[in-house]
């Protein structure tokens, strides 16, 4: 009994010691000069409840709300992935601090609960439609997509039926990327330069695939800072779940990002 105890203590020790390790390095890091870049932040649903028990996406509305104060509170202004693009050209220029909101699947709430908070605040935001899943129950009707894209909020590709492009072969992965974005360009959307990889996941041969099916950008879910020198097909980008701690746990996440570019973690500089 007397070894378990010491062992526990032992443990106890260890792990306090971890802590106040891992405390001092996140405190040195915030002392030093704030790395160039600006963040994009990976949603799913704003709405009070997810139906889908096994996956927690969903960020309640007062939560998001409160989040969107923050960012203003701290001096963020909203832009979509084709501001940047076009800033990278040269042929316009960014805010202060640019920030940009994106939101996978296009769950119909995006249109009930989601725009009417863009619109009251003047936000942008981009949504990554998956394309076969348009008009189905609990996603975007062609109305609403066509709707909400005349409404400012730019839209993107999830592909065709939201299957790991990494898991197939390139032909396979090829269609997946082509006919989403046809099939929105074909039905009356204007024309898909941007992509979300399903689950964040790529190969470097995908992206030379969607260069050649006339794509300008693609989001991974790799958390970090995107400059002009970061890989437009490989952008980083910062993913905001449930919120189980509230507002701290959003500033943490945002930490998070700024402290993987620091650290140079999975950035992809061209």
């Amino acid at each position: 009994m007397n070894l378990l105890k010491k062992f526990i203590k032992i443990a106890l020790g260890l792990i306090v010691a971890a802590v106040l390790i891992i405390w001092a390095g996140i405190q040195y890091l915030l002392a030093q000069p704030e790395p160039e870049g600006f963040p994009i932040l990976e949603y799913h649903m704003v709405q009070e409840h997810n139906p889908d028990k096994a996956y927690e996406y969903n960020v309640p509305p007062r939560d998001f709300e409160e989040q969107l104060d923050y960012l203003k509170e701290a001096g963020y202004t909203t832009i979509s992935i084709r501001d940047f693009l076009r800033a990278k050209k040269g042929l316009q220029q960014l805010p202060d601090k640019p920030i940009i909101l994106t939101f996978d699947d296009g769950y119909e709430t995006n249109y009930t609960e989601l725009l009417p908070i863009l619109e009251q605040r003047g936000l942008k935001a981009t949504i990554f439609m998956v394309g076969n899943d348009i008009g189905r129950d609990n996603y975007m009707s062609w109305d609403q997509l066509k709707d909400i894209q005349h409404r400012g909020v730019e839209i993107g590709s999830h592909t065709a039926n939201h299957l790991p492009l990494t898991e197939m072969d390139m032909n396979t992965a090829r269609d997946e990327v082509k006919l989403s974005k046809l099939l929105m360009e074909w039905n009356g959307m204007d024309t898909i330069y941007t992509l979300s990889y399903p689950n964040g996941k790529y190969t470097r041969e995908l992206l030379e695939v969607l260069k050649e099916e006339e794509y300008l950008a693609a989001v991974t879910g790799d958390a970090g800072l995107n400059t002009f020198e970061t890989n437009p097909y490989l952008l980083q980008r910062i993913n905001i779940p449930h919120p189980t701690f509230g507002l701290t746990e959003f500033k943490w996440r945002l930490l998070k990002g700024r402290i993987f570019a620091q650290l140079g973690i999975a950035q992809h500089k061209e």
